[in-house]
């Protein structure tokens, strides 16, 4: 899968690589996120592939696991940040990651002269499109750059997947 389905709700898989700087701290894992049917799975993969945490998320709240522990909480940034130590904004970046922008609140998107998402504004967020799949407006994105507020998280994708 190389372009987009029709609609922000279309199903979709990849893996990938993330990566953190808050302040001081840097955190880097693997990534392999799954969303169907209004509900997201997220896993960190430690280098060898471990999971490091998983983080389900649905439209009534999210689950994260780590350490043999399970946490619900209704806000899955909050919870990310007290469990893990870092904040990833899942509810934008479930569209984001698709270069399309979150329903929720206002936004500014800049296209590069094939039409592909070359920047994106919401919810505070900037987030930088470098790398494509392919050429054309319809193309997923392989490299996302987000920064906020001394928060910067690098997102390569390995790999889409057909769902």
């Amino acid at each position: 899968m190389v372009q987009r389905a029709a609609g922000v709700d279309t199903p979709f898989a990849f893996n990938g690589r993330i990566a953190i700087r808050q302040e001081a701290m840097r955190e880097s894992a693997g990534v392999r996120w799954v969303q169907r049917d209004g509900t997201d799975e997220i896993m960190l993969l430690a280098p060898l592939g471990q999971t490091v945490a998983r983080i389900v998320r649905s439209a009534e709240h999210v689950t994260l696991e780590a350490d043999g522990k399970r946490y619900i909480a209704q806000d899955a940034e909050m919870l990310m940040q007290q469990v893990l130590g870092w904040r990833l904004p899942l509810s934008g970046l479930r569209y984001w990651v698709m270069a399309l922008p979150s329903p929720a609140g206002e936004f500014r998107i800049e296209r590069d002269a094939g039409g592909q998402v070359s920047l994106l504004q919401q919810q505070g967020w900037t987030i930088r499109y470098d790398r494509y799949a392919a050429a054309g407006a319809e193309a997923l994105p392989l490299r996302l750059n987000l920064q906020r507020e001394g928060v910067e998280v690098r997102l390569v994708i390995d790999a889409w997947e057909t769902q």
